[in-house]
């Protein structure tokens, strides 16, 4: 066999696993747009009990009473009912030093002063890729000590956010379960559940990490918390069909899994910094309302299901507009 055979063989190999690729992407795009298709049933909207994720400056000091005031006066005509509020993040060894959270204690007083129904928990997290290594036992025991540190400035839950967590990792089991004793609200966000079988091996060998949870590990996530929010953007849809359509498929897996004692969240994008202009242009809280409206449609009713707006000073007013018009 000649080196000019070898390689029209490759060549031609490397054509059909191209094929093959583009193929797959069109029968995913195709069912990501029909999950988009028929009109949410009226009921299918909030219930009161949306989420925001709130940035570091609530509690470093950069914001004042008055502004938690202006922050209250536009709460106060919407379904959120918790706050996640940055706090951290951890050190490499899980340590948290509490002079990054110096107004913590005042922010969440200011809070509960003007919105009494409204609940603030801590967010933490930190990158767990050869930052955090909470496969160690020393680490996840200094993530609890911080964790009951800052419990102590008054926040009603803690909400964690690590990333990536690869699926079937028993040490965050752990960490949740052992966090119990710290909080009685807890709350995590987490990776996409698998869109389609075989999805989540194929983004790991791209990624090197896993961009999905299988279905399995996220019910046993959400099985140990209170509260549970996917993150439902950056999902790499080119479209706003297929990104709602994505929404609704996340939002129909979510639903058979997480426990009906159990909130689930979805997250919107209120955050206009993907990196690809295609992406920002798909993405939306428009979008992810719909998508979440025709999923709940499709399930029936629940009680402890909401969006969760991710993050407060990104969101634009075209942002809030759309969470109040589309979602409320």
């Amino acid at each position: 066999m000649t080196a000019r055979t070898v390689i029209r063989r490759g060549l031609r190999l490397l054509a059909l696993a191209l094929a093959v690729v583009v193929a797959l992407a069109g029968l995913v795009a195709v069912a990501l747009r029909v999950q988009f298709t028929g009109a949410p049933a009226a009921w299918a909207k909030s219930t009161g009990n949306d989420a925001l994720w709130l940035g570091h400056m609530w509690v470093d000091g950069r914001r004042t009473e008055e502004d938690v005031e202006k922050l209250a006066v536009r709460l106060r005509a919407t379904g959120i009912k918790d706050l996640y509020v940055h706090s951290g993040p951890f050190n490499q060894d899980g340590t948290l030093d509490p002079a990054k959270y110096p107004n913590a204690g005042n922010f969440v007083k200011w809070v509960h002063a003007r919105l009494p129904a409204v609940r603030v928990s801590a967010w933490l997290g930190q990158k767990v890729d050869g930052v955090l290594d909470l496969d160690d036992p020393a680490s996840r025991a200094n993530v609890l000590a911080s964790v009951a540190a800052v419990m102590k400035q008054g926040f009603d839950g803690v909400h964690y956010n690590f990333e990536p967590i690869g699926d079937g990792d028993t040490e965050f089991l752990d960490l949740l379960e052992r966090t119990r004793q710290h909080t009685r609200l807890l709350s995590t966000s987490t990776p996409q559940i698998e869109p389609y079988p075989g999805m989540r091996l194929a983004a790991r060998a791209v990624l090197a990490h896993d961009k999905y949870w299988s279905p399995g590990y996220f019910g046993q996530v959400a099985a140990r918390v209170d509260q549970v929010a996917v993150m439902t953007y950056d999902s790499a849809t080119p479209a706003q069909s297929l990104y709602g359509g994505y929404v609704a498929r996340q939002a129909g897996l979510a639903l058979d899994l997480v426990p009906d004692g159990t909130a689930l969240l979805i997250g919107a994008p209120a955050y206009h910094d993907h990196g690809v202009q295609w992406a920002d242009a798909a993405e939306s809280v428009a979008m992810a309302a719909e998508g979440a409206r025709l999923a709940l449609s499709d399930h029936g009713r629940r009680e402890r299901f909401g969006l969760a707006l991710y993050v407060d000073f990104a969101a634009t007013e075209e942002d809030w507009k759309e969470y109040m018009t589309r979602w409320r």
